[in-house]
């Protein structure tokens, strides 16, 4: 038997003048003998972390029990993907601690989240801490993908110098390290993002001139894309349609937020980036998502915030700073707008895994393909407490992971032990263990058990 299906690489790009899209898994992408032509592309598993700073209102984060999952006030917009969350009680980052340096919390917070290992005490440029999970997930889930990974932040990353008692600032801008004196930039420029994902790069003056043309990407590839969807059949059909509509709203909102001229009194606006914190958020998960959906990237970092940051959030009713509320010394007020602010932060979170639920991946959604850890490096702020740190893992991990749970570990547990935990769901072993683990944490092994 002569089979003529023609067969699309996986890495089918559309191209056209100074353009280039990448394409989501299609089922013309499956060899027509491999077994599985007829039936949805295998999907591929993905990694994600996302930081929430200035730790939590605690009473209001952690679930009233352990074992079956009952959402607390400010996880109630995870609601409708509770048999897809864990939430995880107890664990510390033991390293976070002094151990004889003094003050310094926030830093220590924000460079051991993903490594568990105390950075050197330094103003300078001499930093060291080490190498995070998920540089260690890139190093085996990225081996194919055009980015290892990418690393996103809602704030810049330009300060410089000493920013709390003695650390440099370069420990407060990333979470990511690729390896124990290389701390990798987060980027917090939308623009930026979108063009590194699908377009061509180019100066920022160019960057800037382009972005001032109403122009989609899509029309650049225009002749590519018409015969690829004469050459696909109606459900990839419906796939691309899904994801080209979603490539032309980022792209629009991006524009308008770059040709919105309103005059700031004492702030110049960054190109690129929406006045809307929410806005800015949304459009960072959603180039997230696009990332994902045409396996661009599978591993990837996002920071809702620096420590120490001063935002208000007047949006909420709520004028003072984050930091300064999450000092609440006890205060039945700052207590009620700190958990407020978390809610929002989580709600935000929800609205990233409802993106990824409602986009096919071979036998499911993103969502059933992917895991992710969303939380924080302190819990109770007021008292920098780096033990009992509020975390929750979200995904379905291609059949690996059994949501609908809360998890209540010993206190002082290490969180790195569900870093190894969480990379050994998406086939990624780390010989050695990462930072000052002990092992996995024994709820989430073995694998055949879930």
């Amino acid at each position: 038997m002569i089979v003529s299906k023609k067969t699309l690489s996986r890495r089918t790009m559309l191209r056209g003048v100074g353009a280039t899209l990448a394409l989501p898994m299609l089922d013309a992408m499956v060899p027509a003998l491999s077994g599985l032509s007829g039936r949805a592309a295998a999907p591929v598993r993905r990694l994600g972390w996302v930081y929430a700073p200035n730790g939590m209102a605690m009473h209001a984060w952690t679930p009233e029990h352990a074992g079956t999952l009952e959402l607390s006030s400010i996880l109630n917009p995870l609601a409708t993907h509770r048999d897809r969350t864990v939430v995880v009680s107890g664990l510390a980052q033991g390293q976070a601690e002094a151990l004889g340096d003094g003050n310094g919390e926030h830093t220590r917070a924000t460079a051991t989240w993903l490594n568990g290992v105390h950075p050197k005490e330094t103003e300078g440029a001499d930093v060291r801490a080490g190498k995070t999970a998920d540089q260690f997930a890139a190093d085996q889930l990225g081996q194919t993908t055009p980015l290892r990974s990418l690393e996103l932040a809602i704030e810049q990353d330009f300060l410089v110098g000493s920013c709390d008692n003695g650390y440099s600032c370069i420990y407060m801008n990333t979470i990511a390290w690729q390896d124990p004196t290389t701390p990798l930039p987060m980027e917090n420029n939308p623009r930026v993002v979108f063009e590194r994902l699908f377009g061509e790069g180019g100066s920022a003056a160019h960057r800037h001139a382009e972005s001032r043309r109403d122009r989609s990407i899509l029309d650049a590839i225009s002749t590519d894309l018409a015969r690829l969807q004469r050459e696909v059949g109606s459900q990839d059909q419906a796939r691309l349609s899904q994801y080209l509509d979603a490539v032309r709203s980022v792209e629009r909102r991006i524009q308008l937020s770059e040709q919105n001229e309103t005059e700031l009194p004492t702030i110049e606006k960054p190109v690129g980036i929406p006045e809307s914190y929410q806005e800015h958020v949304k459009l960072m998960f959603d180039m997230l998502s696009l990332a994902y959906q045409v396996d661009l990237t599978r591993v990837f970092t996002f920071m809702l915030g620096r420590e120490l940051n001063g935002r208000a959030y007047p949006e909420l009713g709520i004028p003072d700073s984050h930091h300064g509320l999450s000092h609440h010394r006890d205060d039945p007020l700052k207590l009620a707008q700190l958990a407020k602010i978390n809610t929002f932060h989580v709600s935000l979170f929800a609205n990233f895994l409802d993106e990824l639920a409602s986009t096919s991946d071979g036998d499911g959604s993103l969502l059933d393909h992917s895991l992710l850890l969303y939380g924080a490096s302190l819990s109770d702020s007021n008292k920098h407490s780096h033990f009992d740190l509020p975390l929750l893992l979200a995904g379905g991990s291609a059949g690996q992971l059994k949501g609908g749970r809360h998890l209540q570990y010993l206190r002082d547990t290490p969180m790195t032990n569900l870093l190894v935990s969480q990379l050994d769901k998406a086939g990624v072993r780390i010989d050695g263990g990462l930072g000052d683990s002990t092992g996995r944490l024994q709820a989430l092994t073995p694998l055949a058990d879930l």
